[in-house]
């Protein structure tokens, strides 16, 4: 035993000197941010290692026709869905899986159940009359119906199939009768507002709706808890939504029955905004409630609307709308149109009097951009939701105004492109949309009205506070995320510092393009949007994904060291910079001189690959007053008191 601790005794001496260094070592670590394992999987036939869709790439289809009753005095929707299911997989169907969304609002769901006491923003708590009412259940398989029992747990509804849907187009028909009570505030989504002329309705998650399956999770059956959002298979919609005469239905698609159900100088109007970039009053605030803007005065009317190839449809309704209407000019010519509704409340310049042109503007601006807008029209809606988007259509706060109405509008309006075209899961990735949304948003601010309502400060820094306070990962799912405003802004920050500091403009667009072409109406995963920006601007980008998306690390470059050969400030300095953080990002150097000559140094990030300290010659004619890291402020640095080292002059 004295012979053990004498060994244990001497064993620590010899490392007391190691530890010392590990202690005072910086955090940065490179065989961590360098490592080539990041790819959990290669490429296969379904999604290529390149990022593209693979060879035998595949997603099912659903098509949907949809009967639907506003029943204003129970505020009760009613109706009925036909949903043609088209199995593009290799797989055999045993069963079926449905959304149920509207049980959210049950008073025993799992959403209320995971409420805060305190509420929140996607509150579900607090409306007894919440849920879906499911009726008859049908199936027309082989030209055989079926009545089915449906097995529904929480806001999934399970069909389980007397036969079974074969694998590569085999197709059965679904069909659902149901009904659900209106929330008035149904968790950010939707819900009904009552304004001086009426109710303002914001009708989403509105009828029971595939669940996707995929080659990555087959049924991918989470449940809607709230901050969660949505997955959805594609398909063509037409759809019809009965009314009371006396209101406006506004909704995802194209009109089929303008003549039924406007009038015929309505009508007039909307043909003179089809051919007019100023928007042009369809109602106008004295018409508003009047017998003459609507051809029929009691009883019901139906709208019917078409959407192709979408992912989902809404729509609005009340009798208090003024509407707005211009012109949306396409670059591949094709003409569109922006509408906005909205009450009194709502009217004005700073309001929703601009609210057409935003709406107009955002999408001229993501179809010269990115990708062209695919479909014809899109509405914005003023009513109860803070903010909120669908194929097409809009929700947003009837009280807010100015430059904030601009920012959701643009924002709500780039969701049509993340993810509605682009079609990520957004109950799982939320950053995937979130994020790529509030990072376009950007440009558009900058652009619309000559940067009216733009911003030119450094993101980074205002960012760098609340990354500190970050406590999770952007791949953390929706529900377990502690600050969902990271999903925004620290994307948006992410794909801004690899567009203007890693790739360049030119490299970063084309390559981000080609993530949109290559997934419009399809189902990418994280690595499919890494892999295509990695193979698409030919640079090796793991290092950059693995610290912006799966850690919170931090960044803090420092110059610790200005040194001049032969002490001749005429020969030349070497200048030692440091990365103490465990984010490696490349550095920018400002090196200005007494004689006032200043030059700015950029390293790339592989001067990061042997080591946290890195030395450099700088050319010099007299003495350096000062070297500053990061001159611009584009980096979240988390300590700018080492960016600066000044020197006497």
């Amino acid at each position: 035993m004295k012979y053990k601790h004498i060994n244990l005794w001497l064993f620590c001496m010899a490392m007391t000197p190691f530890l010392a260094i590990a202690q005072t070592k910086p955090a940065y670590n490179e065989l961590q941010v360098f490592d080539h394992s990041f790819f959990t999987y290669n490429g296969n036939e379904f999604r290529s290692a390149n990022g593209a869709p693979g060879p035998k790439y595949w997603q099912n289809k659903a098509d949907y026709v949809i009967n639907a009753e506003l029943v204003e005095k129970d505020t009760l929707i009613k109706g009925n869905v036909s949903i043609s299911y088209t199995n593009n997989s290799q797989d055999t169907l045993n069963y079926l899986w449905l959304q149920l969304d509207q049980n959210l609002f049950k008073p025993d769901s799992r959403g209320a159940a995971t409420t805060p006491l305190s509420g929140d923003r996607f509150d579900a708590k607090g409306y007894t009359k919440g849920g879906y009412d499911i009726g008859a259940v049908s199936v027309t398989y082989m030209g055989k119906n079926y009545v089915i029992k449906p097995t529904i747990t929480d806001t999934r509804m399970q069909l389980r199939l007397p036969f079974v849907v074969k694998p590569h187009g085999d197709q059965i028909n679904v069909k659902v009768n149901y009904s659900f009570y209106v929330p008035h505030y149904g968790a950010d989504r939707m819900g009904r507002l009552g304004v001086k002329q009426g109710v303002i309705y914001q009708l989403a998650q509105w009828y029971p709706r595939m669940c996707v399956y995929d080659d990555v999770n087959g049924w991918d059956t989470l449940p809607y808890i709230g901050t969660g959002e949505f997955y959805c298979e594609y398909g063509n919609y037409d759809y019809f939504i009965t009314a009371p005469a006396d209101m406006i239905v506004a909704g995802s698609g194209d009109l089929q029955n303008a003549q039924q159900v406007l009038t015929m100088e309505q009508n007039k109007r909307l043909a003179a905004a089809a051919k007019s970039d100023s928007s042009v009053h369809i109602i106008t605030e004295a018409e508003v409630g009047t017998a003459g803007i609507r051809p029929k005065h009691e009883g019901m009317l139906t709208w019917h609307y078409k959407m192709h190839n979408t992912r989902d449809v809404s729509w609005s309704a009340s009798k208090a709308f003024i509407w707005d209407a211009a012109r949306v000019n396409l670059p591949g010519g094709k003409k569109g149109l922006a509408n906005a509704v909205y009450p009194v409340e709502s009217r004005g310049y700073d309001r929703y009097g601009r609210a057409a042109q935003y709406l107009k503007n955002s999408i001229e601006f993501y179809s010269k951009n990115y990708f062209e807008y695919p479909w014809h029209s899109a509405f914005v809606v003023a009513g109860v939701a803070l903010g909120m988007e669908y194929p097409g259509i809009v929700f947003c706060s009837y009280e807010i105004k100015k430059d904030d109405l601009w920012h959701d509008i643009t924002h709500e309006m780039g969701h049509n492109w993340f993810p509605m075209i682009v079609g990520s899961n957004e109950r799982r990735f939320m950053w995937m949309d979130e994020g790529m949304n509030t990072f376009i948003n950007g440009y558009a601010s900058n652009w619309f009205n000559h940067g009216e309502y733009g911003d030119t400060s450094s993101v980074a820094v205002r960012m760098t506070r609340s990354l500190l306070r970050e406590k999770d990962p952007l791949m953390t799912p929706p529900e377990v995320m502690h600050d969902g405003g990271q999903y925004y802004y620290k994307t948006a920050l992410a794909l801004n510092i690899l567009r203007n500091e890693v790739l360049g403009a030119d490299r970063f667009d084309y390559a981000f393009n080609m993530y949109i072409k290559r997934w419009a109406y399809k189902h990418p995963l994280p690595e499919d949007f890494f892999r295509t920006m990695n193979d698409a601007a030919g640079e090796d980008l793991n290092w950059f994904w693995k610290e912006w998306f799966y850690t919170t690390w931090k960044l803090d470059q420092a110059v610790t060291d200005v040194k001049y050969n032969k002490n001749d400030p005429a020969a030349g300095a070497v200048i030692t910079i440091e990365n103490l953080g465990e984010m490696a990002l490349p550095i920018t150097l400002k090196v200005t001189e007494q004689n006032g000559k200043a030059q700015v140094i950029k390293l790339p990030v592989e001067v990061w690959q042997k080591g946290a300290k890195w030395k450099l010659k700088c050319n010099t004619t007299s003495k350096i007053t000062s070297v500053i890291a990061d001159p611009d402020r584009q980096l979240p640095d988390i300590d700018r008191s080492n960016n600066i080292f000044k020197l006497p002059e």
